[in-house]
């Protein structure tokens, strides 16, 4: 792979804009080739380079002799036409050349690009540095709050303040009173790297392993300290809204303990992970810094990177800010391709580079990490801090092609059923449509929601589009759109088996007496569906399904709980599924209430399936109304309010729709084609403005955005346009297009309720790139995690 796709390819997401752009800086050097190659035609007609030509005018040169010092060389005069100074009030390069008129204007054009890359890439790595610093000065902070905790919890006699000593006096490892001190080691926070070789001990080992002269924190830092409790269930939401605050008073339990030492090993993680990607960000730029600059003296045949690398060594990009590095070798292995490509792992694993402020900070994170965190396991606490990515396995790609061919023979083999038995012209046609076909459309509407979800995972994968991140996925546990695929693949069989089971036991004679086996099916099918959710042991992407069952959970308890993206994503969704919940509904009624063994029911004449049935279908769009709510409250966005009124309208139009649908009437009908004509308007319109940022005048993409992954712009016209046609399908249901000669009503709605998986589906795409773009724009490739203390002085100010 060529360093230019390489170089894409290990992009921070959403700093890619503050990366040097290699790409236009490698066609500006492709100008200036085009225009040496037009000046001498000929010679360089032999070779794109002119390498040629320049070994043809070296055999005729005059010999000089081997020690001719005393003559100036042509390199230090060429050296001597390229200068780099640096301004002193913002630090900004600028380079100086001196060259021909004819090439000025292709050179000069290049080294002030060079010169605006840099300084942006400089200004970028200023900014980003002086953050981590900053935030490893606040966990530090928090660090010295959760240790105290800790000694305050597990030993609640213990003091260390000014007072009498009387209370506890570590011992050898023991309390005076006779309490095991188990966090004596933990609390060992700052090691000898915080302190010089000339500074005294803070502590000195006995010779009978006890610990003489130890200072802990004090634990008086606990009385400047508050705890910080966010609402993340609805037992604690209910408390804050009753008490009417959120900082509460620490009360030195161990569920309090326990909570804090989760939220801080979130957050070191999180810092650690962004100091890993910021090192990576220096030494990316570093290296597409000194590749361009030998193109250009490839192209050239001048010595011009000598003076650029001794700038990039000099500035703050290669000296880390106070700490340089050795440029014996990391010199070569930048401006050699070939040394380069040999050793950039070597560069990254074994720190060839002298530790940078940024690399003290991993190391120390790592240090503090393991001990605090993973009781000195190093191997246990590595593991959580750099998780292994997730390995594609051949047997899971032969089973997902497996499963694919599997299905597609079923449907062949079912399709052959039908005609052969002429089950579209039988008279137990309406019969099983009625009662059979609604039971194993649930699978239909669920395999076809993951099919579409893999895609749009596929597509986000292609476009970069950091959906991982986006989500909040573990890292490392994420779904590949292969294994999406799998699970609905693997789905689809055990349906489609089903449906066939079904309808060959029907033909065989033989088979008759297992009629109410066979009618068991679909709901033996839903109970290993269940069972696969909620099973506990680690199997079947065990992470991923309970990722999936706590944002249902806190779906179904909105607004109890703080909105996140995953859950407003996930009720998104269900708002897709409306026939699916009704599905549901139907499988309650069909085998608590019917007769299953006769294919009979009386759901529709039942006036508590009716009342159910307007209520599953409002449910997922109320789940997001409240949700709104909840943002609204809590951000002061009266955008979500706005959006909320919008959920709202599509509530009061699928009620009148299902009022028309049971009742039918002119009234009915009029008022359910009213309130679904201003709601599919709203809605659409919210769509495509808001969640996919589309249709700006004055964008530099006309009626489009700024910015767009998608190189064909016709593709966002095509799927604003489908949009809106697949939102109108609620019209078959108004206008009375109930049943088409080949089409049961059941297999009618379950098309339209397909019609708008398809346009969940292509929402999902827009609406992630949209939100991935909002993030590269903030440079926002990091998720804020709340730590777990709030300092205050004493006058109840936050310091």
């Amino acid at each position: 792979m060529k360093f230019g796709k390489e170089f894409v390819s290990q992009m921070v997401p959403e700093w890619q804009e503050a990366y040097l752009d290699y790409k236009s800086l490698k066609a500006l050097l492709k100008d200036l080739l085009r225009f040496l190659q037009t000046r001498t035609p000929t010679a360089m007609a032999s070779t794109p380079n002119g390498s040629v030509l320049n070994r043809r005018a070296s055999l005729y040169r005059a010999f000089s002799g081997l020690t001719c010092r005393h003559r100036d060389s042509p390199r230090a005069k060429e050296d001597e036409e390229i200068l780099v100074t640096e301004d002193g009030e913002d630090g900004r390069y600028q380079t100086f050349v001196t060259v021909s008129d004819e090439e000025r204007g292709y050179e000069v054009k290049f080294f002030n690009e060079l010169d605006h890359e840099f300084n942006k890439v400089v200004g970028f790595y200023k900014k980003k540095v002086k953050e981590v610093v900053e935030e490893a000065d606040e966990l530090s902070r928090q660090m010295d709050a959760l240790i105290a905790l800790r000694l305050k919890v597990d030993n609640p006699m213990v003091d260390f303040g000014d007072g009498p000593q009387s209370a506890v006096h570590p011992i050898n490892g023991r309390s005076a009173g006779g309490q095991h001190m188990d966090v004596i080691e933990e609390v060992e926070m700052m090691e000898d790297e915080d302190r010089g070789d000339n500074e005294p001990k803070t502590r000195t080992q006995k010779a009978n392993g006890g610990i003489e002269g130890f200072k802990p924190p004090q634990l008086e830092i606990l009385e400047h300290v508050k705890i910080n409790v966010a609402p993340e269930t609805p037992v604690s939401t209910l408390k804050g809204i009753i008490l009417n605050s959120e900082n509460q008073e620490l009360s030195f339990s161990k569920k309090e303990l326990r909570k804090a030492e989760e939220q801080m090993k979130q957050a070191f993680n999180e810092f650690y992970q962004k100091l890993r990607l910021l090192k990576s960000y220096c030494f990316l730029n570093q290296l597409a810094f000194s590749k361009i600059m030998k193109k250009h003296d490839k192209i050239t045949s001048r010595n011009a990177s000598k003076v650029h690398l001794n700038m990039l060594e000099t500035s703050y990009l290669g000296t880390c800010d106070d700490v340089s590095y050795s440029s014996t070798f990391c010199l070569l292995s930048i401006q050699g391709i070939y040394i380069y490509e040999l050793h950039l792992k070597l560069c990254i694993v074994n720190h060839l580079f002298l530790p940078s402020q940024v690399s003290r900070l991993i190391e120390r994170v790592e240090a503090t990490f393991i001990k605090h965190f993973a009781n000195g396991n190093h191997r246990k606490g590595m593991k959580t801090l750099r998780p292994t990515a997730r390995r594609e396995k051949h047997r899971s790609t032969f089973v997902l092609g497996l499963f694919s061919g599997c299905s597609i023979a079923l449907v062949v083999a079912i399709i052959v059923l039908i005609h052969a038995r002429g089950l579209l012209e039988s008279e137990g046609r309406s019969l099983y449509m009625e009662n059979i076909f609604p039971l194993y459309s649930l699978f239909g509407f669920i395999v076809l929601h993951m099919v579409i979800f893999s895609a749009n995972i596929y597509y986000w994968r292609r476009y970069r589009v950091n959906y991982s991140f986006i989500f909040g996925f573990k890292k490392g546990t994420e779904l590949g759109y292969r294994q999406s695929f799998l699970m609905s693949s693997g789905l689809a069989v055990l349906a489609l088996a089903g449906v066939l089971s079904n309808l060959d036991m029907e033909m065989d004679p033989s088979t008759q007496s297992f009629r109410a086996l066979t009618e068991l099916v679909p709901l033996g099918l839903v109970i290993v569906l269940v069972g696969i959710m909620l099973c506990p042991f680690n199997i079947v992407y065990r992470s991923s399904r309970f990722f999936l069952i706590q944002a249902v959970v806190h779906c179904v308890c909105a607004p109890l709980y703080k909105v996140t993206l995953p859950d407003f994503f996930l009720a998104d969704q269900l708002t897709s599924q409306v026939q699916a919940f009704r599905s549901l509904e139907f499988y309650v009624c069909y085998y608590g209430w019917g007769d299953f063994k006769k294919r009979s029911h009386n759901c529709l004449d039942s006036h508590v399936y009716k009342t159910f049935y307007f209520i599953v279908a409002i449910i997922p769009y109320w789940i997001r109304s409240l949700q709104c709510l909840r943002r609204l409250v809590e951000e002061k966005d009266g955008m979500q309010g706005l959006n909320g009124l919008k959920y709202f309208s599509t509530i009061v139009a699928v009620a009148m729709r299902t009022s028309f649908d049971m009742k039918k009437g002119m009234k009915w009908k009029i008022l359910a084609m009213t309130s679904s004509i201003v709601a599919t308007v709203v809605s659409t319109y919210w769509d495509i403005v808001i969640d996919w940022g589309l249709l700006r005048r004055n964008s530099e993409n006309r009626w489009l955005r700024d910015k767009l992954l998608i190189p064909n712009k016709s593709v966002y016209f095509v799927a604003m346009v489908l949009n809106v046609l697949l939102r109108l399908a609620w019209m078959q249901s108004v206008l009375g297009f109930r049943e088409a000669p080949f089409i049961h009503r059941t297999a009618l709605v379950a098309i339209v309720a397909c019609l708008e998986i398809i346009r969940r589906g292509i929402w999902n795409f827009f609406r992630l790139e949209n939100e991935h773009l909002n993030n590269v724009g903030k440079y926002r490739a990091f998720k804020s995690v709340p730590l777990p203390f709030n300092y205050y002085h004493d006058e109840g100010k936050s310091i």
